[in-house]
């Protein structure tokens, strides 16, 4: 059973033994390469990948052991949106994973499959992975005028570089070195923005039914926020909800059953208690899970397990503090997301409010015993969809993603639509229901992704790329944040890296020409197949035509 110490070690270090290739270095050892890597994500490996056969000497520093962040960590239900405009790289990934199934490319996938192809693709590179080193809380990052030049861990190793990558999903080695950063959602009218700040009613993962946010005593609920003065538009330092990927099965021999949190408590699952026999009633139909999460099927009866309706496995208002929290306030969050969600699953499976059909189906369910097998099956990721984002040489915003779709310098493209989830849970205006605030699922037209929004301005650091944190804002992010994505702006970092190095030239004055061409010699895909993506001098409307949740 999964305790609070095995749980609380998962957001601190990691320490679970898996092939790794590099060796721990010594006490307060120095170690020098060309690329210096921080995270073992998907982006950092791909990057790390493709600078390593640029011919360069590469490290990857990570405070986790597992490498391949969400997409090792859960997440085998791809976000790809249109497969056609994902290349280069991130294309070879799949192409990678399907070998693993005997076939020629594979989308959905177990997350142990995920995890050793990435350690066979760093390990065939000869990329150097230092696992289980974070970066010093303070002064870990240090600069000679604009140039990083070495980055210190917590036991005092010191890795030296003459470029760097922070492919982290946090952006620490980022905000260290001094580049400018934000979080939470900007207001509409910063960048022009009709979907940014805070938002009005929107129909996904929302209440269908109506029930009382208040307890016997005029109190709200637990999991229910004081709805606030903040207009339509406002800006606002609050994140969309995290949650982990879960991997289940029916498989009675595989299945393990659903742990009991150490701090359980019924009780914080009133408005869940409450909400769905009124949902049975509205639906008129016997509930199932698909009702309160999302089971998609991977190979051998596995799921990838997502947040779906307008209770489920989003910890609505825990992430908020997390993308600007220190080490302490970050573990503090994962494990408050841990017990969140086990109670939740707990809730359903033995609660006897909860309607007798989903019950059941909840008891036929558990989490997979040969996925995760040193935290007690559960994902060693916490799912942060979105937490600092750099403000760098170019913000990218929903212009980007809605009319101006090409770009001179463009690195890749994306096309999954503006995904965003709810932000907070608080009273109707009238106070008699409840109502989830933040959603965003608003259609793109594929679009250009230009080598600009992963550079920090010039004048405060001149050999840095960061191909998760970039820059953008808050709508352009919800979109870009897909896995797929982050790999094919990884892969363009390591090529960018090696090109920087040999030109001996800022990040910022990389020959975009000569980039595009050898990205393009290595399958990286810049235009969709047919007509080309222009720019069509489109409104930017909110809503522009309905789509159904994808619930990423």
């Amino acid at each position: 059973m999964l305790n609070h110490r095995s749980i609380v070690v998962v957001f601190v270090l990691s320490v679970a033994s898996v092939g790794w290739s590099g060796a721990r270095p010594g006490a307060e050892a120095r170690h020098a390469f060309d690329v210096v890597v921080y995270g073992g994500t998907a982006a950092g490996v791909i990057a790390a990948v493709a600078a390593a056969r640029e011919g360069l000497s590469v490290a990857v520093v990570t405070p986790d052991r597992h490498l391949g962040g969400m997409v090792s960590g859960g997440l085998g239900w791809t976000d790809y949106g249109k497969k056609e405009v994902v290349g280069g790289y991130s294309l070879e990934f799949f192409e990678r994973v399907g070998k693993k199934y005997g076939r020629p490319i594979e989308w959905h996938f177990e997350p142990h499959v995920a995890e050793e192809v990435f350690n066979e693709l760093v390990k065939e590179s000869g990329v150097r992975l230092f696992p289980k080193l974070r970066l010093r809380e303070k002064s870990g990052v240090r600069k000679s005028g604009g140039a990083l030049t070495q980055i210190v861990v917590e036991n005092g190793d010191a890795f030296v570089g003459r470029m760097f990558v922070d492919a982290t999903y946090e952006g620490d080695l980022m905000a260290q070195a001094g580049v400018s950063y934000t979080w939470g959602r900007e207001g509409s009218s910063e960048y022009g923005e009709s979907l940014a700040g805070v938002r009005g009613h929107t129909p996904y993962h929302q209440f269908s039914a109506a029930v009382s946010p208040l307890d016997a005593a005029g109190r709200l609920l637990p999991e229910i926020m004081p709805r606030s003065a903040d207009k339509v538009g406002a800006a606002d330092k609050r994140v969309q909800a995290y949650n982990f990927r879960l991997c289940m099965t029916r498989t009675p021999e595989n299945r393990a059953a659903w742990p009991r949190p150490s701090r359980y408590e019924p009780s914080r699952y009133e408005l869940l208690a409450r909400y769905l026999p009124a949902l049975e009633a509205t639906l008129q139909r016997p509930l199932t899970i698909n009702d309160v999460m999302k089971a998609d099927i991977l190979q051998h009866g596995k799921t990838d397990t997502n947040n779906n309706g307008a209770f489920s496995t989003d910890y609505i208002g825990g992430s908020y503090e997390y993308p600007d929290g220190d080490y302490a306030t970050r573990a503090r969050i994962g494990q408050a997301h841990v017990e969140y969600i086990q109670g939740f699953l707990y809730f359903l499976a033995t609660d006897a409010r909860v309607p007798a059909s989903l019950s059941a189906e909840m008891k036929a369910w558990g989490l997979c015993r040969d996925e995760f097998t040193d935290t007690d099956h559960w994902p060693y990721q916490l799912y942060v969809r979105e937490a600092r984002r750099m403000i760098g040489e170019y913000v990218m915003s929903q212009k980007d993603i809605q009319a101006e779709l090409t770009k001179p310098d463009a690195i890749g493209m994306g096309s999954y639509n503006s995904d965003s989830h709810n932000v907070q849970r608080r009273p109707t205006p009238d106070g008699t229901a409840v109502e989830n605030e933040g959603d965003m699922q608003v259609p793109v037209t594929p679009y250009q992704i230009p080598y600009r929004m992963m550079l920090p301005k010039r004048t405060q650091a001149t050999n840095l790329l960061v191909p998760v944190c970039f820059s953008a804002t808050h709508v352009a992010y919800s979109t870009l944040r897909m896995e797929p994505q982050y790999m094919i702006i990884g892969h363009a970092a390591g090529v960018a890296a090696k090109m920087a190095l040999t030109g001996r030239v800022a990040v910022q004055d990389v020959e975009v020409s000569a980039l595009r061409e050898r990205l393009r010699a290595q399958r990286a895909i810049f235009d969709r197949p047919g007509p080309k993506p222009e720019a069509r001098g489109r409104s930017l409307k909110p809503e522009a035509r309905s789509l159904k949740p994808e619930a990423i």
